[in-house]
């Protein structure tokens, strides 16, 4: 590593640092001069401007439109379905019981 670029970070670092104390000191000494009463503000008066706002009301524009007409409706179609028919047969399945073992 070279050292002077060590150096350089470590300065650069450092003024920052030097001028927040700075401001920070000058902001308590302005404090300080203002609490004890060595300055003083007085403010007297002051108003917020008065400003006349007026505005017309709005309308909608007017607007002539043409279009399709849209018709709903029904109409008839021959179509193929399929038939489905059930009917009843025997088969065998099987069963699940709980046998008891001991007779009371």
């Amino acid at each position: 590593m070279d050292d002077g670029n060590l150096n350089a970070e470590r300065s650069r670092s450092g003024f920052g640092m030097t001028l927040g104390l700075i401001v920070l000191a000058i902001a308590a000494l302005v404090g300080i001069l203002f609490f004890t009463g060595f300055w003083t503000a007085d403010i007297k008066g002051g108003s917020m401007p008065t400003v006349d706002v007026s505005a017309e009301e709005g309308s909608l524009p007017t607007v002539d439109m043409q279009s399709k007409e849209i018709v709903v409706g029904t109409t008839t179609k021959t179509v193929e379905v399929p038939k489905v028919e059930t009917k009843q047969v025997e088969v065998t399945v099987p069963v699940v019981g709980v046998k008891n073992n001991n007779p009371e």
